[in-house]
């Protein structure tokens, strides 16, 4: 036979067929069905068949495995040829010659054939569950770095907001007029009167009869831009260009409002 030989599935029953004797050596339960002792350990088999006794032995053997197969084949495999082909070799107790060594090499053909459209059915399967855990992975890092994004977003929206109201415009005022023009608390306190009386510190404020917005007032509004494009919306821009304004045009906040007082505007 094209195939005879030592066939193992998953385990099951195996039949040697060697010299024309078969041996019964690894499933112990075959030999017993089949009235036949088992090998031991030794090389030696301890019993032989011939014949048309040897050709359905191997036919139970067969059967034994095909069926093997089907109970451990992947549930998306199809299993129904190998299970005519169980059913047709069924008959082997009053089959012989050469109808039965066809029904043992079909039924071994397609029992391979389920064997392996099983195990690569298996493998897809893994596949595709490590491809659906990846997805899985991906998809929480994903949200997790949206939610960390939105997060950090909020947390900015919120310091900005707070920096954005008078208070908050008068603690960012203090600490850069502190830290990058040297002026101590009575320069801020020139400061605080004069964007006090300007806009009450409010980044909103506009003056409607000249265009003077923000904060310092500037006019246009529009020169803040040279701080960053946020000058409509942030007090801090405001803040940084009315510091750097004030410096260059009176040297400290207190000369300013001193203007101020005796102009009316500066």
């Amino acid at each position: 036979m094209r195939r005879r030989g030592v066939l193992a599935v998953s385990g099951a029953a195996v039949l040697a067929v060697a010299g024309g004797a078969l041996a019964v050596g690894t499933q112990p339960a075959i030999g017993e069905a089949l009235g036949v002792p088992t090998a031991s350990a030794s090389a030696t088999p301890v019993a032989a068949l011939h014949g048309t006794a040897l050709d359905r032995a191997q036919a139970a053997a067969t059967i034994v495995t095909a069926r093997t197969v089907v109970a451990d084949a992947n549930d998306k495999t199809d299993t129904t040829v190998l299970e005519r082909h169980i059913s047709a070799l069924s008959d082997y107790p009053t089959l012989s010659g050469g109808a039965l060594s066809d029904r043992i090499e079909s039924t071994v053909d397609t029992v391979q054939d389920v064997a392996q459209a099983s195990a690569d059915q298996d493998k897809r399967d893994a596949d595709a569950r490590v491809a659906a855990a990846k997805a899985q992975a991906d998809a929480a890092a994903a949200k997790a770095a949206a939610d960390a994004a939105a997060a950090a977003a909020a947390k900015a929206a919120a310091l900005q907001a707070a920096a954005n109201t008078p208070a908050g415009a008068k603690a960012t005022a203090s600490a850069m007029a502190s830290s990058r023009y040297g002026w101590g608390a009575d320069q801020f306190q020139c400061l605080d009167n004069l964007w006090t009386k300007e806009s009450g510190w409010n980044y909103r404020a506009y003056n409607a009869n000249g265009g003077a917005t923000g904060i310092p007032q500037a006019l246009p509004g529009s020169k803040m831009g040279t701080v960053a494009a946020d000058w409509q919306t942030n007090a801090t821009t405001q803040v940084t260009w009315g510091l750097q304004y004030i410096a260059a045009a009176y040297g400290t906040p207190c000369a300013a409002w001193g203007h101020s007082q005796a102009n009316n505007f500066y």
